[in-house]
């Protein structure tokens, strides 16, 4: 959509100028310009929609909050020598409590990271955050540098592979030490997708910070993926405002910001899931980091499922199907983390989540 508009607001502007062509480009870059800001104002206007649709969707059963807190500095500052420049980089994150737990005892947490590039967190997620919030986990999901929502400012800062993951452990780190609920030695991240990449690197960078992982059709290899993806997708990483540069001018920065690279730092129980039909993370990529971690000698648990409906959403959509597959991801987690009320069956999870069905 935004390329169309940007389109027509060319054509538009050629049609309306009989002028020195450097002007004229001058006059169609403030335009295109104007336009990127224009749908980055959208985007803070939908994403102040779909917070509201937060209390309205889970109110009921969980205490609900937005958080301001900070991960490391930017990787990237137009003037590092600025005041300031060099100062943490400030991002939301949203808090999910239980309303019926006991303050004096403790529960354990699952930190979940959002998909996307320049994803968000969204009420898609609503139907499995009422899942975790049944079985009595606390839940935090960061709005990690790069998201969509909060301005060009902050979506420029991404870091895919990156910084990022510390933004995710920030979180992290700010539930334990700001709730006395929480219990520390009973913290699991859970993510799909980019955010499966995220709970990757999370556990091989703070292996003693996290009692188990979920990573479900994860990114593995940026090497991989900038191979088979389209060109709008490639400029995505090399913008000069990201990586800056394509795997063929710097593969070791790709190679570290690929988990099927960094298989041999793994030391926390984990769980992967991928599809053959997958038409968003190729199944090559986990396949990648499947043989990856073999080679490593570590011991972690896998399913590759074979074109199951749904495709790059396999497991996260409302069919009876995919309800059936997060039993199996929260068993995984409960081996660990023992929460008060863990599901064991897609009953469980029709009580917990849905209308009453059958």
């Amino acid at each position: 959509m935004q390329k169309i508009l940007s389109l027509l607001l060319i054509l538009v502007a050629l049609s309306g100028y009989s002028q020195d062509p450097d002007d004229l480009n001058k006059k169609v870059d403030r335009l295109i310009q104007e336009n990127n800001s224009l749908n980055h104002r959208l985007d803070e206007l939908q994403k102040q929609v779909d917070d509201g649709l937060w209390f309205n969707r889970l109110g009921d059963v969980a205490f609900i909050d937005k958080v301001f807190i900070y991960g490391p500095a930017p990787a990237n500052v137009d003037n590092p020598t600025a005041t300031g420049a060099r100062n943490p980089l400030k991002f939301w994150t949203y808090v999910f409590i239980p309303k019926n737990i006991d303050p004096s005892k403790k529960y354990p947490l699952l930190v979940l990271p959002h998909g996307g590039v320049h994803g968000d967190f969204t009420t898609y997620h609503t139907h499995i955050v009422r899942e975790m919030i049944a079985q009595g986990y606390i839940v935090v999901a960061p709005e990690y540098r790069g998201s969509t929502g909060y301005g060009e400012g902050f979506w420029r800062r991404i870091d895919y592979g990156g910084l990022e993951n510390e933004d995710v452990f920030a979180s992290r780190n700010y539930m334990v030490e700001n709730y006395d609920f929480v219990d520390a030695s009973r913290v699991g991240i859970i993510g799909w997708s980019h955010g499966g990449m995220i709970a990757l690197h999370n556990v091989f960078e703070h292996p003693r910070d996290y009692a188990c992982a979920f990573a479900g059709v994860p990114v593995s290899d940026l090497i991989s993926r900038y191979g088979y993806s389209t060109d709008d997708y490639r400029e995505l990483y090399h913008a000069d405002y990201h990586v800056g540069k394509t795997p063929r001018e710097n593969i070791e920065e790709y190679r570290r910001r690929s988990p099927a690279w960094q298989a041999h730092k793994l030391q926390t129980p984990l769980l992967i899931h991928t599809n053959t039909n997958d038409d968003d993370v190729f199944v090559l990529e986990v396949e990648h980091l499947i043989k990856s971690l073999k080679a490593e000698g570590k011991k972690f648990d896998y399913e590759i499922f074979k074109e199951m409906p749904g495709g790059h959403s396999f497991d996260r959509i409302d069919t009876k199907a995919a309800r059936a597959i997060r039993v199996k991801i929260y068993k995984f987690l409960a081996s660990h983390l023992n929460p008060p009320r863990p599901i064991k069956s897609v009953e469980d999870i029709n009580k917990a989540a849905y209308l009453p069905m059958r």
